[in-house]
């Protein structure tokens, strides 16, 4: 738990006013509160026992401003662990999702977004409500028990015997306890993330579901995890369910023999009742302090397995490593080389999917890649933005190797349209200058026609103002598409890459699009990854890709002559119907 907090400090640290005025005031509360069985014992004693009213007045008054004062402290203590907690919390979440800004595909491969999710959200406020519990239920919880402690047996040493027996059976059961409920949260919040993965595909494929009238199988599925998450719950909350009867049974049982010892001392002469009830008191506060403490230290086991799961992300190590001085990028011609390059997804360089890939795309060319599906065609691209890093070899742009380069530098000279159109809430211009906000109109509007954009834009309601439903649920496939191809296009990259990004397009509008990108009027090396010959025969080079290695290389025609790869694929669907038009 020691190192747990060590990581996590730095997000508590600007707050330490806070954090030092919450026990601050926390003990004054306390003091307020370890006074009050002495009043009741000098009222009793002095003032009731002796027919003494002037004495129950006044003592009873100064119970009245020591409670008053009490309620001031235990307010600004309150006050206090709230902004530090929530303080904490928030930039605990920010630093989180910083963190998650920065994984590469990698990274985002192994973590789960479901369990990503459930850290950002559950695990954070697990562990910011665990930080407002410390400040003021686990300060006020060890000052309440010495402090009753000492008191009574100040008030009384001879019913003092009753702590050496009460002590040890409560720490060693709030142990047991503890331990054994810190593993049961730990497999919570594993099947939280199980059940948020489960909703995510759900929420995310609800057409495919609906299409395929699946609804049966994804309420099962749903069911189930939620039926695991109920089980793990049940399990973890058995044991919590213990304290409080066990607390209960165990002051009663420490009252009823204090009454009894104390009557026989008061029988005897050697103590007053007043002396009893005030012991009594502390008792009882020794032991409800003892039973918060229990549910408290419940609550930091769920808190200390969130905690070590927001660690975990928080020291991830970044998939794509920074070069130790890495060099800027300014203005490029957009030269790419693949020298040698080997590709795995398996961290071990297992199972590779890309081998011994060795080619040249010269500034100003246009470059093809076409395959059968797993050729490994959008992994070759996806590494020119490192998005991955190669297993061996180096990817050179301009003679440079990608991982030697600012990231940042090296993302604004490539752009990127991918088959999948992710579009984000807003409006349709906020989309399209996504990578470029401070762009102006013209611009936009110049990216908008040359994707074959604008057309239907305008049919919008407001035109470029439209707002986007979630992930564009307003639009087409292919109006989602141009739109991607629109904000690709925008910054006037270098190197532009379409990963299959018009597959949604037909191929007159298909044709229209690539003939503007070739009229921009600057020189641009691009990749066009696509399916359909129609798409990629009029490129200057075509590379064949098969099993992860290039078996053709060249243009359509000499392709077409020389490639049996090709010509198979070509001649599939020219005799299915996909035609080429010259």
């Amino acid at each position: 738990m020691v190192e747990l907090f060590r990581s996590l400090q730095g997000y508590l640290r600007p707050y330490w006013r806070y954090t030092l005025a919450a026990p601050l005031l926390m003990l004054v509360e306390v003091a307020m509160d370890l006074l009050q069985p002495q009043f009741i014992k000098h009222i009793i004693d002095d003032g009731i026992a002796k027919g003494n009213m002037t004495v129950v007045w006044h003592t009873g008054l100064a119970m009245l401003g020591c409670a008053f004062v009490g309620l001031l402290a235990g307010a600004g203590c309150g006050w206090m662990a709230v902004l530090s907690g929530l303080s904490f919390g928030t930039d605990l979440r920010a630093g989180l999702f910083r963190k998650v800004q920065e994984f590469s595909f990698s990274n985002l491969d192994e973590m789960e977004t479901g369990g990503l999710m459930t850290r950002l959200t559950s695990d954070i406020t697990q562990t910011q409500n665990a930080v407002m519990m410390s400040l003021r239920g686990m300060v006020r919880m060890p000052l309440l028990l010495v402090g009753s402690l000492i008191m009574a047996v100040w008030t009384s040493p001879r019913l003092g015997v009753i702590y050496l027996a009460l002590i040890p059976v409560v720490i060693l059961s709030m142990f047991w306890i503890t331990r054994r409920t810190y593993p049961l949260y730990g497999k919570v919040q594993a099947r939280l993330d199980a059940l948020n993965t489960v909703l995510r595909e759900n929420l995310a494929g609800v057409r495919v579901v609906r299409a395929f009238a699946r609804a049966a199988r994804e309420i099962d599925r749903f069911a189930q995890a939620n039926l695991e998450l109920m089980v793990s719950n049940i399990t973890s909350v058995r044991f919590s369910a213990l304290t409080m009867p066990a607390m209960m049974l165990t002051l009663n049982s420490c009252i009823v023999a204090t009454l009894w010892l104390g009557g026989h001392h008061v029988q005897s002469g050697e103590l007053q009742v007043g002396q009893v009830v005030a012991f009594v008191n502390y008792l009882m506060q020794t032991l409800i302090s003892m039973l918060v403490a229990s549910f408290i230290l419940i609550q930091l086991s769920r808190a200390r397995a969130s905690a070590v799961r927001i660690v975990e992300v928080l020291e991830k190590a970044p998939g794509l490593p920074t070069a130790s001085s890495p060099e800027r990028l300014t203005v490029t011609p957009g030269q790419i080389e693949f020298e040698n390059v080997n590709f795995s997804y398996n961290a071990h360089g297992h199972d590779p999917v890309l081998r011994n890939l060795r080619f040249v795309a010269q500034p100003g060319q246009t470059v093809a890649i076409v395959g059968a599906t797993g050729s490994g065609k959008s992994s070759l691209v996806q590494l020119i933005p490192r998005f991955y890093d190669v297993t061996q070899g180096r990817v050179l742009l301009d003679g440079r190797d990608v991982r030697a380069l600012v990231e940042t530098d090296l993302r604004q000279q490539v752009g990127i349209a991918l088959q999948e159109s992710i579009l984000f809430s807003g409006t349709i211009r906020e989309n399209i200058v996504y990578g470029r906000p401070e762009a102006s109109e013209e611009e936009v509007v110049a990216a908008a026609r040359a994707a074959q954009a604008e057309e239907f834009i305008l049919r919008q309601p407001h035109g470029y103002e439209t707002v986007v439903g979630q992930r564009g649920v307003n639009l087409s496939g292919g109006q989602k598409q141009r739109i991607a191809i629109a904000r690709a296009l925008l910054p006037k990259p270098r190197v532009l890459i379409l990963d299959d990004s018009t597959s949604a397009v037909d191929v007159h509008t298909e044709t229209k699009i690539h003939e503007a990108i070739l009229s921009q009027g600057f020189a641009q090396t691009r990749f066009i990854v696509a399916q359909r010959i129609s798409t990629v025969y009029r490129a200057d080079r075509i590379l064949v890709l098969e099993d992860g290695e290039i078996v053709g290389d060249g243009t359509h025609e000499r392709l077409l002559a020389d490639n049996a790869v090709y010509r198979e694929i070509y001649e599939s669907q020219t005799q299915s119907g996909v035609m080429i038009h010259e």
